[in-house]
């Protein structure tokens, strides 16, 4: 904890602080510093008195000291002041003629008089001690904290970080003026945005773009931030960024080719070019690589993202760590940077903004920094920001962990290039995410076609008659004698041309695209979907090997015993007896399997590492130290990495991570595992805009897993479905697996074909809870040995009769299987015959035909039987595919249609899954 002042009385921490004060006055807090800086000038003052031969009274001494010490103590808080609030006199919207007033900062307001302006001042906390007047003191405070840039970084609680910002911050009018070149690229930059928007709004009338004209210094942000990488060990990075802005950083950062980007504007433009069912051009993603000015090749990346604003920003976090991984960078993380562009609005208001900047520094999810870039419009769609947040700034959610914000005038490109160069240079040395808040405007409304005047009449004004920031600069630099007007209209001239000869080769596209439909995107094509059976099975002795070291620890380590007396006394049973291999082992065999081949896994979310019924326990803890031993990463020296991470409590976050890893991460084994299903709802919009639909507007593959644990078990409505309906409903174009298994023998060869196939397709499983320790669901080593496959569908292998004299089917996946096994055998029925769907989607239907077909009699008598209630679970989905089927309709065993999941009374759920299992035989 930060030592403060009310700590005062304890002697041996004055003393210490004291010390440290002496050595380097900006090691302890401000405060302290304060006080010591104070103390020893009345000190000084004291000493000179008496030097001089002042005899007074000890009083009157006493009064002219504390006079002294309460004006250097002013001068120390004007100091601090500065540093803290300087931000909120700085000038930094470019639609207000100067900057605000305030009062806080004025002589009065810190508490000095006019005539102190005029005292000698000195003071240890600014440019050591160097003696100046306080008028020119405070002026040059002004000039540092109160320009076009304001600061934010005394918040931060690190005294490291504090003293390194400061030391650049008040350096900062030291630094000579950025070289003629460097002045001319920011025009440069500023033009090739602006004349990029002004082409298109004059050739595309109509469409929208949501041009960055107002914003044109992101494209200057985004170029210095290239530009220095090299010099900081940096090779990669990594973007996501909302529509604001898009095209243009497609086309002058990316440089994604125009006559590509004309293409999409046109009228003859098919989007499944692209990828699938395709998206609107300012969602496409796009990567390159781009050479720097000293002539280093930068890979830069920018993911395709949603209109949902900020749901990109746990994908790129995901996609810059398997990158890092990729490239051996896990303990520095210098080589690949995340940026990510957000609009003011959304950085306030969407949560998953505050959930992805508390991933920042979490073992399992740090990326080493984000840079974060606001295009700070003053304006969220129509909505102004007294009615969108509750805070001063857009960017105070970023406070929370520590990262210094910087406030600059969009109109001011030099300023937001220094802001861009401080940024990079604090990310590549503390490892931490910073936030460049560029103050700007929109020169149109939300998008092209909107009238901006309807709803702020004002600010429509104000921007129609506020010129360009091109122009703006263009005059700075013709003062400065940089360069004259004609140097700036050949420019000028330079870039329209080019934009002119993209339109010429526009001609040519389809002749291109016949070539590569893919080129340049981030689409990564794959064969098709097929059901061809892939053994996944592995050789009995290697599983044998594999599951005895799952039960090793190190030596003198202290297991808790429950663990090693009933979960690995279990599982050494089963070893060997070859038999009773539970969920939770099947996992971890199929894990280690993988692991052993070479290949990688990660399993990530709340409390994954025990798992939420104490099923899993990948992590062994001494009951004493709480060392760790990780049996999965102890199997063999030249096996893949197996990662496994406690998640901070999120679900949006953490699942686009993961999502965003494996689109980077082909040869590894992604899973993310909800605490109960239920609580995927709160995913939902990576679900529905990334996982299940990515592929078709985008061509982007991945193998996610989702473990969702399901099942009716009388625990109430939070803690029951995942809502299977509701994958089942976004299920199409073969976009994903969605199944619910009855057997760990399945889910071990569901987990290893997800690595085994020549394409990807997410997974999603409705994992058990009641079944993890269900004596029945259960498996033996030969299911899982080699010859062995994952079955779509399993039929009957526990009929009480012959095949031919069953005259129902009951059809069912999931936990509800062993309750109708059990209502079987109690009442001894012979004529029905239960079939599995354990991979519901894609419907394995030739299966299924060959299947029904050992049962001529029980074509007519089709029961669909769940626990779920009739307008939730699988039933909506299935009842037709299964009539097409069969020929007939399909009766239904479950529970009433419902507006909640489940009950919340355990003796209502009893009588409700008594009754469907009955039903299930009489319907």
């Amino acid at each position: 904890m930060t030592a403060t002042v009310p700590f005062r009385a304890n002697s041996d921490l004055l003393d210490s602080q004291y010390t440290d004060w002496k050595k380097d006055p900006r090691s302890v807090d401000a405060t302290w510093a304060s006080f010591f800086e104070g103390f020893e000038l009345g000190l000084a003052e004291l000493a000179k008195r008496q030097a001089k031969g002042d005899k007074g009274s000890t009083g009157t001494c006493e009064t002219l000291s504390e006079k002294t010490l309460n004006f250097r103590m002013r001068v120390t808080n004007a100091l601090l002041v500065f540093r803290s609030l300087g931000h909120i006199a700085a000038h930094v919207d470019p639609l207000s003629p100067s900057a605000p007033d305030s009062p806080t900062l004025s002589v009065e307001g810190l508490g000095f008089t006019q005539e102190d302006l005029n005292e000698e001042v000195q003071t240890h906390m600014f440019r050591n001690g160097q003696p100046m007047k306080l008028q020119a003191m405070l002026e040059e405070l002004r000039r540092i904290y109160c320009g076009t840039a304001g600061y934010e970084f005394m918040h931060i609680h690190t005294p490291e970080i504090q003293n390194w910002l400061l030391e650049r911050i008040e350096n900062r009018p030291f630094e000579p003026a950025p070289a003629a070149e460097s002045q001319i690229d920011a025009l440069r930059w500023l033009l090739e945005a602006e004349t990029f928007e002004r082409f298109l709004h004059r050739r595309y009338v109509g469409q929208k773009r949501f041009s960055v004209e107002g914003g044109e210094s992101l494209l200057v942000a985004l170029e210095t931030i290239l530009e220095n990488l090299p010099r900081l060990g940096a090779k990669e990075i990594v973007m996501g960024m909302a529509h604001r802005g898009r095209l243009s950083v497609l086309a002058n950062f990316l440089r994604k080719p125009l006559e590509t980007l004309f293409y999409e504007f046109s009228e003859n433009y098919v989007p499944n070019m692209v990828a699938g069912d395709g998206d609107v051009k300012y969602h496409l993603g796009f990567e390159t690589v781009r050479k720097t000015r000293d002539g280093h090749d930068i890979a830069v990346m920018l993911a395709p993202n949603p209109s949902h604003l900020e749901a990109v920003d746990p994908v790129v976090e995901g996609m810059a760590r398997a990158r890092q991984r990729i490239l051996g960078d896990t303990n520095d993380r210098k080589q690949v940077i995340p940026v990510l562009v957000h609009g003011d609005a959304a950085f306030a208001g969407q949560g998953i903004v505050t959930e992805v900047l508390n991933l920042s520094q979490l073992p399992g999810y740090r990326t080493g920094g984000t840079i974060h870039l606001v295009v700070n419009n003053q304006i969220g769609f129509t909505t102004l920001p007294a009615d969108a947040r509750s805070t001063k700034y857009c960017t105070d959610v970023a406070k929370m962990i520590d990262a210094p914000i910087i406030h600059v005038n969009g109109d001011c490109p030099l300023e937001v290039a220094h802001a861009a160069k401080l940024a990079i240079e604090f990310r590549q040395t503390f490892g931490r995410d910073i936030v460049i808040d560029i103050v700007c405007y929109r020169r149109y409304g939300h998008n092209e076609t909107d009238e901006p005047a309807f709803t702020q009449p004002n600010m429509a004004r104000s921007i129609a008659a506020h010129p360009s920031t091109a122009a703006i600069y263009k005059g700075v630099l013709a003062q400065k004698g940089v360069l004259d007007e004609a140097g700036a209209a050949a420019l000028q001239k330079e870039l329209e041309d080019e934009l002119e000869d993209g339109v010429k080769t526009l001609a040519e596209r389809e002749e291109k695209l016949g070539d590569n439909p893919y080129e340049g995107s981030t689409a990564e094509p794959q064969p098709p979907f097929n059901f061809d059976p892939v053994l996944t099975g592995v050789p009995e002795a290697e599983l044998k090997a594999l599951g005895e070291k799952l039960l090793q620890t190190p030596e003198s380590f202290r297991l808790h015993p429950t663990i090693s007396k009933r979960f690995l006394a279990a599982r050494k049973k089963a070893v060997d007896s070859g038999e009773g291999f539970d969920w939770a082992y099947a996992e971890s065999l199929a894990f280690g399997s993988l692991l052993t081949e070479g290949l990688g896994v990660r399993l990530s979310g709340q409390d994954v590492r025990r798992g939420t019924f104490s099923q899993r326990h990948c992590v062994f803890y001494d009951t004493e130290t709480r060392e760790r031993h990780i049996p999965l990463n102890n199997l063999s020296e030249d096996q893949g990495r197996f990662c496994v991470y406690n998640s901070l409590l999120s679900e949006a976050a953490v699942l686009g991570f993961d999502y965003g890893y494996t689109l980077l991460a082909p040869n590894v084994l992604i899973c993310w595992e909800a605490q109960f299903g239920d609580f995927v709802n709160g995913a939902q919009v990576i679900i529905d805009q990334f996982i299940a639909s990515a592929e078709s507007k985008w061509q982007r593959p991945s193998q996610l897993t989702m473990l969702l644990p399901h099942g009716y078990e009388g625990q109430g409505p939070e803690h029951s479905s995942a809502r299977l309906e509701r994958f089942l409903q976004l299920s199409a174009g073969r976009n994903w697996q969605v199944c619910n298994f009855t057997t760990p023998a399945q889910y071990f060869h569901a987990l290893r074909r997800q690595m085994k196939r020549g394409f990807r397709k997410p997974l999603i499983v409705m994992t058990p809870k009641s079944l993890l320790r269900h004596p029945k669901c259960v498996s033996k080593i030969s299911d899982m040995s080699e010859g062995t496959a994952f079955k779509e569908i399993l039929d009957d292998e526990n009929l009480l009769g012959p095949a031919e004299r069953v005259t129902r089917l009951i059809l069912c996946s999931g936990k509800v299987y062993y309750d109708l096994l059990e209502f079987r055998e109690e009442n001894k029925i012979k004529n029905a015959a239960i079939i599995r769907i354990e991979q519901l989607y894609p419907l394995h239907e030739d299966m299924l035909k060959e299947i029904v077909a050992r049962y001529p009699r029980a074509q007519k008598k089709w029961v669909w039987c769940q626990e779920e209630p009739r307008n939730m679970g699988a039933f909506t989905y299935i009842r037709n595919r299964l009539s097409d089927i069969s020929g007939h309709r399909i009766r239904y065993a479950g529970r009433e249609r419902s507006s909640s999941p489940a009950a919340g009374s355990k003796a209502i759920h009893v009588l409700e899954q008594d009754k469907l299992v009955e039903d299930a035989f009489s319907v």
